[in-house]
């Protein structure tokens, strides 16, 4: 059997952009529906494509349950997601997410495409590249190295 070859990689895959996870997390609560339709209007501008999404919730003695999509919130906050489940968020996922959790918190965990940097992830590989690392800087940290930078201004100043 022959290794696959980016040529062999079915066509959808190769217009594919990056791919991200996230989980967002409400801690103590259930989130009362602000996420869902910004998501939505993501999804619904191209933004981003919804490949998976879990819903899952940690109890105050850490134990883990699913939960189903349209469970939380007033206005069943994520109901109009179902069915953009592709089995590639497994149960291992989701106990690895769990970990990231606060005791009596309630989570959602998606899988999405980032469509907006699909042309420049297709351009890079039809041209032999490839992404070699990506990150992701908290706000939190954006914020405290403005401070800082702000604080030693002051102090010059």
């Amino acid at each position: 059997m022959t290794t696959s070859h980016a040529s062999e990689v079915p066509d959808q895959l190769q217009e594919m952009g990056p791919i991200d996870y996230v989980i967002l997390e409400w801690p103590g609560r259930e989130p009362q529906g602000e996420a869902a339709p910004l998501l939505a209007d993501l999804v619904d501008r191209g933004i981003i494509r919804i490949i998976d999404i879990a819903l899952m919730a940690k109890d105050e003695d850490g134990s883990i349950a699913s939960m189903e999509l349209g469970a939380l919130g007033a206005d069943q906050a994520f109901a109009e997601f179902v069915g953009a489940s592709t089995g590639i968020l497994g149960q291992e996922d989701l106990d690895e997410a769990a970990n990231a959790l606060e005791p009596g918190s309630v989570a959602a965990v998606l899988i999405w495409e980032n469509r907006w940097a699909a042309p420049i992830a297709v351009a890079l590989r039809r041209s032999g590249g490839q992404l070699v690392s990506s990150g992701r800087i908290q706000v939190q940290a954006v914020l405290a190295a403005l401070d800082a930078t702000e604080d030693e201004t002051s102090k010059e100043g």
